[in-house]
């Protein structure tokens, strides 16, 4: 792989973590990431209707109280962070 090759590659990965969040970088630890996947999990489940309307069917709920039940989730969808081990 020429320098060129690795300078672009590099740039583009750059601007993928930019401008998506979900995508990570070096210094995210294991929580962070494990939170981006479940806050997008639950952003899904909200935007697509029919998976609402099956997921509130399998747990016998309105389709409107399993929206907010996922809107809820979204604020702390893997419990509260843990503590630091330097602060």
């Amino acid at each position: 792989m020429q320098a060129i090759d690795r300078l672009t590659i590099d740039s583009q990965l750059e601007h993928l973590q930019a401008e998506y969040v979900g995508t990570g970088h070096a210094d995210l630890n294991r929580f962070g990431w494990a939170v981006n996947i479940q806050r997008d999990s639950y952003a899904s489940y909200i935007g697509h209707y029919p998976l609402l309307s099956c997921f509130a069917s399998a747990e016998n709920e309105s389709v409107g109280w399993e929206r907010y039940n996922f809107m809820q989730k979204v604020l702390l969808p893997c419990g509260r962070p843990p503590e630091r081990e330097g602060d």
